[in-house]
């Protein structure tokens, strides 16, 4: 080996941490080496076994080889030398100073471009800078290009615990935000994982950008170790879903894969192969920006659609507007329009909180997680005119009043029922035609005072209902009751499937609060992940917080270590009940016996405490108030176990 390009690296601190006849495995540089201290010397050896890789620094010294751990090719500790073969593995020169032991290696190539490289700068000009994910041995490559952005400032990071985790971040990210994230995997069951996070993206119309490593190509197929087709796998979730090939047009491939997220608000999974991800890039290659390459949506609807509509709201004396998800990025014209036909406002339980629950015409949620204001006035309405929703069962839109569907998306048009006037625009271009051409023609009744009059009605109820108490824990109500007065006004609230949902839907009063949850999947264990999707968005500026049942938040509860790691100041409400109480209740309205519904629960307090979080337990109802007060002053991620009562909801 020249002398002139050898760098020295110290790789043992003290010749004394390796005893005679020893090996280990050390670094020097990027360079693995096999350390052994043989007859009174060190020596040092390539770590990889030329056969199949195998970490010589793991093997041991037998009868004076070095025998490899993984097929037993024996070596000579200091020459490398396999005895009575030709073959062997390479030396690096080592020096003994101070006590210290120093390899020397060549110097390093400097870094040059791959095809990784390229693909990855170009997702970060389309503005995903956001990746949750694990490293492992099938996407070590692509990670290696992720890491040199994050080093640039370019990008950040987050490695999750579970990749099911990841990709429900990455879904709650893009249904805040609008924007994908990305989530990142190995082969085989690491892809598998994601799939649940991918589903909850594809069916609520939030774009995502899936990431897969893959084991090298010449063995797909073949039945190898951790080797599914992650092609034909993810043909079921992803709207554009390819293998990167050495051969493939990348940053193209990138370019397409965003934009089909972006335009069609789905999933788009690219797979990389093992073999290409170290690959140098072609020679020309560029990364891609956006720039020419997708057009604005401000698409506004056919002009028969508008006179049909407009025509319905004019005769209307008592309109009422319903939103769902889909509204939440037009809320501010919406509500504008809603002010001038004096239009209640209700939401689906996906889009709770599109309108504060202080607004004169906010009614809060419509169907099985509402108000029954929300319900009154839908049934007391003469036209609904419907933005941004398609109409769930859960949501109790009735189908038998005149009714105007606006959405960005034709197929969501009369996607369960006829619509009298289904209108295919983007919903603010849309809302603001109506807004222009509405202009003094309507005669609606103001219906303000009824609505003051409905949450009186209301919040006298919610009163008695907070008094209620079997010994057996704190009721729901309680809980959100207090959350009425302490969570932050302004707070993105991630909730759980379960009853915690449905009572903190029906109880929870929103002020300037976002609201995210697993809507048409409605997948178990969304709140925790969605939380970290949600920080990672809005970052200090926003408070973030949790609200989950003991089923949910079991699901992925090694990833509070995540929200601890990255110092993400998240709150968690945590109703438990020892019980999976929505099955239970399922198991009695369909009168069947309750079975197999009991839950055997940790001290989540103590749980937290022992991640580095901040935890309370509280057993009783006049507890909960100090405790909660406490949780939300926190500087830090923090966790409030409430011990509840599974039959007051």
């Amino acid at each position: 080996m020249p002398n002139k390009n050898i760098q020295w690296y110290k790789v043992l601190n003290n010749t004394a941490d390796l005893p005679e006849g020893r090996v280990t495995s050390v670094t020097a540089g990027h360079t693995g080496i096999c350390l052994a201290h043989f007859e009174g010397k060190f020596c040092a050896l390539d770590n990889k076994c030329p056969h199949q890789g195998g970490p010589l620094g793991e093997g041991s010294i037998e009868n004076g080889l070095l025998r490899c751990p993984w097929h037993g090719w024996d070596y000579h500790p200091c020459s490398g030398k396999a005895p009575g073969y030709d073959d062997g593995v390479d030396t690096f020169p080592v020096e003994v100073r101070d006590d210290a032991v120093y390899v020397g290696v060549e110097e390093e190539i400097p870094h040059k471009e791959t095809i990784t490289d390229v693909m990855v700068e170009t997702m970060i000009n389309w503005g995903i800078d956001t990746v949750f994910g694990m490293v492992g041995h099938s996407n070590l490559g692509l990670a290696d290009a992720m890491r040199r952005q994050e080093e640039k400032g370019n990008m950040k990071f987050y490695g999750i615990r579970h990749e099911g985790a990841g990709a429900f971040a990455a879904s709650a990210y893009g249904k805040l935000t609008g924007k994908p994230a990305a989530c990142f995997a190995i082969a085989g069951p690491g892809s598998t994982n994601m799939f649940t996070g991918l589903w909850d993206a594809k069916v609520d119309r939030a774009p995502i950008l899936a990431l897969t490593g893959q084991v090298a190509s010449q063995v797909v197929g073949t039945g190898n170790f951790q080797e599914v087709d992650l092609v034909r796998a993810f043909s079921t979730v992803a709207e554009f879903n390819h293998r990167v090939l050495g051969n493939s047009k990348h940053a193209e491939l990138m370019t397409l894969a965003i934009k089909h997220a972006i335009i069609n608000r789905d999933v788009s999974h690219l797979t990389f192969p093992d073999e290409m991800q170290e690959m140098s890039a072609p020679e020309n290659s560029a990364a891609q920006t956006p720039e020419g390459r997708i057009s604005p949506f401000q698409i506004a609807p056919p002009r028969e659609s508008v006179d049909k509509a407009i025509d319905m709201l004019c005769k209307a004396e008592r309109p009422v507007i319903i939103v769902g998800h889909g509204a939440r990025f037009s809320m501010d014209a919406i509500i504008e329009l809603a002010e001038q036909i004096n239009a209640p406002v209700m939401t689906t339980f996906k889009g709770k909180g599109q309108i504060s629950d202080m607004h004169p015409l906010g009614c809060g949620v419509l169907g099985r997680s509402g108000t029954p204001i929300a319900s009154w006035f839908m049934n007391e309405s003469d036209l609904l005119l419907v933005f941004g929703a398609s109409f769930s069962n859960h949501t109790g839109i009735t189908d038998h009043k005149p009714t105007i569907q606006v959405d960005f998306d034709p197929l969501a048009l009369s996607k369960f029922h006829k619509i009298d006037a289904p209108v295919w625009g983007e919903i603010s271009v849309t809302v603001e035609i109506f807004r222009k051409e509405l202009e003094g023609k309507t005669n609606t009744v103001d219906q303000r005072p009824e609505i003051v009059k409905r949450w009186e009605l209301w919040r006298a109820e919610k009163n008695n209902r907070l008094k209620d108490d079997h010994g057996k824990g704190v009721s729901s109500i309680a809980i959100f009751n207090a959350m009425n007065e302490l969570a932050p006004d302004n707070a993105v609230m991630c909730v759980d499937v379960g009853n915690n949902a449905y009572s903190f839907g029906r109880y929870y009063e929103s002020k300037q609060n976002t609201f995210l949850m697993s809507g048409y999947l409605g997948s178990i264990g969304f709140a925790l992940p969605a939380s970290i999707g949600a920080w990672t968005a809005v970052g200090d500026s926003r408070p973030v917080v949790a609200v989950a049942g003991d089923g949910g938040f079991c699901q992925y509860l090694a990833d509070l270590t995540t929200v601890v790691k990255y110092k993400m100041p998240i709150k968690i409400i945590l109703l438990n009940n020892s019980e999976l109480g929505k099955i239970s209740k399922e198991q009695r309205a369909g009168e069947f016996e309750v079975w197999a519904t009991s839950l055997h629960n940790p001290n989540f307090a103590d749980f937290a405490n022992s991640c580095g979080a901040f935890g309370i337990r509280v057993e009783k109802k006049e507890e909960v108030h100090a405790a909660m007060e406490k949780i939300f002053a926190h500087n830090g991620p923090a966790l409030l176990e409430v011990i509840t009562d599974v039959e007051l909801i």
